[in-house]
């Protein structure tokens, strides 16, 4: 008689799941991977690793069933860093596909619509969080100390450069989704660091990337601060300079990108201003009244895109006066 086979599966950073074989465990890796596909749903290329006993629990590439056994952990390595385009958490749609729609309360609660030539675009947080390659002399001095970790367990007390070098690159791959990252996300790229790189881990920290993740909060402040001095509309949009006086506080109405909104506060495009857009604005209140006029409207307002996000952002207007200056806004077209 067959004896059931279970297997512990680590999907991502705070995520694994049991996966169960009635019929015991298969024999291939691909079947495997088949099963563990279809069981815990996943809809991205991936490999697996298993727990390598005899190097001291590290992850290594499954290559053969006679390397695991029941009861085993295995992880799933995404083979595509690549955040999908659509998705159960994604919910961004073309410039031409949904409407701006907005409430009388609250100018960041609307669906996000993408914009051509923005110099601030994003895209939707991953499942899992991908460690950037690191400068090439950063990633010298992390080879030679993963080399000392396996040989004896040493870990690297990076010099100040090298947490920094480290810092920053880490920071660069977090701004391509997001420049306001909540405390579960800095547990992401954390654990995510110290995963990709054992050798960083921390001693004496419960989960070995306290003082990693305390190190992300203050290098992300620090350049928001710098995204603000060159005037990266998502972060200026929360400056005290730009609050109205009985809300100036940092901490009063701080407006932030809600879970699927990626386009928030795109910069105008390039070669455009607010006056320029403005103009365009007031040219598509008369285009709409024309017929056989779509494209035209389509064109414009795909250009005006970034300027009536920021109004609705920064002025949360009503949806009467969004209306007034928008009319194209609210055609059925804009919907499809």
């Amino acid at each position: 008689m067959t004896t059931q086979a279970i297997l512990r599966v680590i999907l991502g950073p705070d995520s694994s799941q049991r996966v169960m074989f009635s019929a015991g465990l298969p024999s291939t890796v691909a079947e495997l991977e088949t099963n563990i596909k279809t069981q815990c749903k996943i809809m991205e290329p991936f490999r697996l690793q298993f727990m390598d006993t005899l190097f001291g629990n590290e992850f290594m590439n499954l290559t053969s069933m006679e390397e695991i056994q029941d009861k085993a952990t295995l992880k799933v390595v995404y083979t595509s860093c690549q955040p999908q385009d659509q998705g159960e958490h994604s919910f961004s749609f073309s410039s031409t596909s949904a409407p701006d729609d907005t409430s009388s309360c609250s100018g960041d609660s609307t669906v996000i619509l993408s914009t051509p030539e923005s110099t601030s675009s994003r895209v939707s947080w991953p499942d899992l969080f991908c460690v950037p390659r690191f400068t090439y002399d950063v990633e010298i001095k992390l080879e030679k100390a993963h080399v000392a970790f396996k040989e004896n367990g040493m870990l690297l007390i990076p010099d100040p450069k090298l947490k920094s070098d480290i810092l920053e690159g880490l920071i660069q791959e977090v701004v391509k989704y997001t420049v306001y990252l909540t405390n579960s996300k800095f547990d992401e790229v954390a654990e995510a660091l110290i995963l990709k790189h054992p050798c960083l881990k921390e001693k004496g920290s419960p989960t070995g990337y306290e003082g990693w993740k305390m190190s992300l909060k203050y290098k992300l402040s620090n350049y928001r601060t710098h995204l603000r001095k060159v005037g990266c509309p998502e972060v200026c949009v929360n400056s005290l300079k730009y609050k109205p006086a009985e809300k100036r506080s940092p901490a009063f109405d701080v407006k932030k990108p809600k879970r699927g909104e990626v386009e928030y506060c795109p910069s105008f495009p390039l070669g455009e201003c607010a006056q320029s857009l403005e103009k365009m604005r007031v040219e598509l209140l008369s285009d709409v009244k024309k017929r056989n006029n779509r494209e035209t409207i389509r064109a414009k307002m795909d250009r005006t895109f970034a300027l009536r996000r920021q109004e609705i952002i920064c002025d949360a207007p009503m949806i009467s006066n969004v209306q007034e200056r928008w009319p194209a806004l609210f055609d059925a077209m804009e919907v499809i």
